[in-house]
């Protein structure tokens, strides 16, 4: 639900010039992200945000989880 607060695990992943999440319980969230985490691409992180759009999340974090 749109609005609803997201606190998930799963691997960062870029296409092009979006950034991923693929999400450990399937599918995959686009990311809204406030800094490019280069270091993490292709690495489990854990995602902080905030739902904003269909399968899209403003992301108040990235970290390694």
């Amino acid at each position: 639900m749109i609005g609803s607060r997201i606190d998930e695990t799963g691997t960062l992943i870029r296409d092009g010039g979006a950034f991923y999440l693929r999400r450990d319980l399937g599918g995959r969230y686009m990311l809204e992200l406030r800094r490019t985490p280069v270091d993490l691409i292709e690495k489990r992180v854990r995602l902080i945000g905030t739902l904003v759009g269909v399968d899209l999340v403003n992301a108040d974090g990235v970290a390694p989880a």
